[in-house]
């Protein structure tokens, strides 16, 4: 059946023309970017609470730190992650929320707690993930990161056309999910920038981001104080901030649909103007020149 391309989590509905703000909730102690600030339970939930109130339409839960790092077993990523959601989902009924896991262990628990999304950022590394989203009922995000093992960072990666790896890897494990069961209008695919790539890849994919969104599958951009930003204008993780928005702006304009930010304000604001240029929003008040 051909997709209308409204992606659908859980209560919300994303029309083509509409742009998510996904904000990271890190439920870990050694996160690059905010060193454990969310860490807490209580202080993760207060989080959830400012970005639902900032503007954002869902949030991403991590209970393992993406790059390499103290090993995390199982069992200690469930303890962070199965009863906080089940806490957020409690506390805002009505908000999509996505978990980043490559676990499919996991993606069942998450799924049970209330998690609409499973955001497998390691390229259906566990062959079980996409099965375990769609016996949850969940949507699945589909990424790339060039064959890399979870939590390796990568080394003289090569690729003849990176966007075309990008294209195939991502689109083939959004066929396997829906032969798995989970439902069309659920699946997101991410080029996944970093992960797999140099700084030279992961620009190459932000410029020709439209390739991705000519598949036809909503496209999630995680550009947020990535180390390509970091390499291309010399600035540490917490000064990014102005080449993150100027990428998200690029990938919002190419045509991505779901946009994973640290800064909520910032990405609503900018993301809200690029849906005006684009003619999908009016302006909140037009008022100079008109009286």
């Amino acid at each position: 059946m051909e997709s209308d391309g409204v992606l659908r989590l859980g209560a919300r509905s994303f029309g083509p023309a509409e742009y998510a703000v996904m904000a990271i909730i890190n439920r870990t102690p050694d996160s690059f970017f905010d060193r454990g600030a969310t860490y807490a339970a209580e202080a993760a939930l207060e989080a959830v609470d400012r970005a639902v109130a900032d503007g954002a339409d869902l949030v991403d839960v991590g209970g393992v730190k993406a790059g390499y790092g103290e090993p995390v077993g199982e069992d200690e990523e469930l303890r962070r992650t199965v009863d906080f959601v089940a806490a957020v989902r409690a506390r805002h009924p009505e908000l999509p929320i996505s978990v980043d896991t490559y676990r499919s262990g996991v993606a069942r628990r998450v799924g049970a707690a209330g998690a609409n999304l499973i955001n497998d950022t390691w390229a259906g590394a566990d062959p079980d993930i996409a099965t375990a989203a769609a016996e949850c009922g969940a949507g699945l995000v589909c990424s790339h990161v060039g064959g890399l093992a979870p939590r390796t960072d990568p080394h003289r990666m090569a690729y003849p056309d990176v966007v075309a790896d990008a294209i195939a890897g991502t689109t083939a494990l959004a066929q396997r999910a829906v032969a798995a069961g989970v439902h069309r209008d659920r699946i997101v695919i991410d080029p996944t920038h970093d992960f797999g790539k140099n700084t030279h890849h992961s620009l190459e994919l932000t410029r020709r981001l439209d390739e991705l969104v000519a598949t036809g599958w909503p496209v999630l951009v995680a550009v947020s104080n990535k180390d390509f930003l970091g390499e291309t204008l010399d600035r540490p993780p917490g000064r990014r901030d102005v080449g993150t928005l100027a990428a998200l702006s690029v990938s919002a304009w190419l045509g991505a649909r779901v946009f994973r930010v640290h800064d909520v304000v910032a990405a609503r604001q900018a993301l809200d103007l690029i849906a005006m240029l684009r003619g999908t929003r009016h302006p909140v008040g037009t008022r100079r020149s008109l009286a």
